[in-house]
């Protein structure tokens, strides 16, 4: 008797479903687990609901009454992205209750929600799943196999510069300025968070501007972002072996050399522009102004305080500091932007290629093709963000280019830096700086690869065939 689906009992409708790998009868497919990138994706959503919702609460706010949702959108997310954009004043507009909120959301934003979920499964499970094993191996960019080491090298390392940072400016503050103790602790404590979350929030309605040639409170500041701006990677990496750095990886040795770069740059440019300026460096002492121009330039790796007026700066200076925001600092920290690795790699295959070399090495070592392709999505996705962002706030606002520029880049780049226009702008443009904020601390690979449920895997190649370039 030939076969026929009849004769295993299955309905030819059945019989395609035992064949392709589908339970039989009524029982409903398993469901998919979700992707790491979705989880990310997912949990930041929720985090920045919650928090909007706390903050447009009436306890929130200083006059008793909601604040409206779309601030509170805009606040939350600008927290959760440890961006530091803000669209009313943080140090009149909220209670404490809801600067404790921000500065809850900026912890929470700053570690990561997977980072997060992995703490909380330590101490509560005293063990990590496999599953959690491997988010938290991709949210730190690490590699090694005692994940438990990791994530308690993180926390520790997280608390040991926010606890000195906070020690620092609480001392200044209380003998410095005569603040009270309970003053001095709350005013240490949110800026110590806030500065190694590069989040660039301040208690105080100018920022940072009072304290612009105080150096007992900017550099512990400038400190504390630069150094979560490294990256949790790196950090762990010079904890082990600082002594010996032979045994730096690639990712370490970009970080540093282009980290330092950038700063010394930026400074000597911002110092340079604004030397003689009236309206920010030019009333100071020229102490003070080199301390200004470091401080500022160190904002612009995405931490967004500021120590002088940035809508009274040259246009030549907000200019570079658009590439600077951009560029961002260390991946797997605390800062935004495209990254100095992304940025370093896409220089070393520039100088590949002009000398006409093959593979691209870096420190003595070659670097992986498959990290090209992801370098130019990133910075492609990137440009586009910031190009159909300006775009839309200048159909939506009447602000200039140059300001809107800079708006853009430093929320996609999750700065929070600002020519002052923030407040001003109406409510559909806030949201499309939200967006940006969004995009921009999840990042392009991870919110794309959130979309695309799964990788496809090509099954054949086609013919080559080199287009002309240039």
């Amino acid at each position: 008797m030939p076969w026929s689906p009849s004769s295993t009992g299955l309905s030819p409708s059945s019989a395609a479903r035992r064949r392709a790998g589908a339970p039989s009868g009524g029982t409903r497919p398993r469901r998919r687990p979700l992707h790491t990138a979705q989880i990310v994706v997912v949990g930041f959503a929720i985090l920045i609901a919650l928090g909007t919702l706390l903050l447009a609460s009436p306890m929130s706010s200083a006059s008793g009454e909601w604040t409206d949702p779309v601030d509170a959108l805009f606040t939350a997310t600008s927290a959760v992205c440890v961006t530091g954009l803000a669209v009313v004043d943080t140090a009149t507009w909220w209670t404490p209750f809801g600067k404790g909120v921000i500065l809850a959301l900026i912890q929470l934003g700053g570690l990561g929600i997977m980072m997060l979920a992995g703490i909380v499964g330590l101490v509560v499970a005293r063990r990590l799943t496999v599953s959690s094993r491997m988010h938290t191996v991709n949210d730190t960019r690490m590699s090694g196999q005692d994940v438990r080491g990791v994530v308690l090298g993180i926390l520790r390392t997280t608390a040991a510069v926010e606890a000195a940072v906070f020690v620092l400016l609480f001392l200044r503050f209380l003998l410095g300025y005569g603040y009270s103790p309970g003053r001095a602790a709350i005013h240490g404590l949110f800026h110590a968070v806030s500065a190694f979350n590069n989040a660039g929030f301040a208690l105080y309605s100018d920022n940072l501007v009072s304290f612009v040639a105080d150096p007992w409170v900017c550099l512990p500041i400038a400190a504390a972002i630069i150094l979560g701006g490294l990256g949790f990677p790196v950090i762990l990496q010079l904890r082990r072996e600082f002594a010996r750095p032979l045994h730096w990886s690639m990712n370490t040795k970009l970080v540093l050399v282009m980290t330092i770069a950038l700063l010394v740059i930026g400074t000597v440019y911002l110092c340079a522009v604004e030397w003689t300026n009236p309206r920010t460096l030019g009333p100071l002492d020229p102490a003070a102004r080199v301390l200004a121009g470091f401080f500022q330039s160190v904002q612009t790796r995405t931490a967004g305080f500021n120590s002088i007026d940035i809508g009274a700066m040259h246009t030549q200076s907000w200019f570079l500091m658009d590439a600077l925001m951009f560029i961002g600092a260390g991946p797997a920290g605390t800062a935004g932007g495209i990254k100095v690795t992304t940025f370093a790699v896409l220089f070393f295959i520039m100088l590949t290629e002009l000398r006409g070399g093959g593979a691209v090495n870096i420190f003595g070592k070659r670097l992986s093709r498959s990290i090209h392709r992801q370098a130019i999505t990133v910075v492609l996705m990137a440009v586009a963000a910031v190009f159909a962002g300006t775009a839309a706030l200048l159909i939506m606002t009447d602000f200039t280019l140059d300001k809107l520029l800079f708006e853009v880049i430093s929320a996609f780049a999750t700065v929070g830096l600002s020519t002052g226009i923030t407040p001003e702008l109406p409510w559909n443009a806030e949201l499309v700086l939200v967006g940006l904020m969004f995009l921009g601390r999840i990042g392009p690979l991870t919110l794309g690869s959130a979309i695309a449920l799964q990788r496809r895997r090509d099954l054949y190649e086609l013919p080559k065939e080199r287009p002309a370039i240039g």
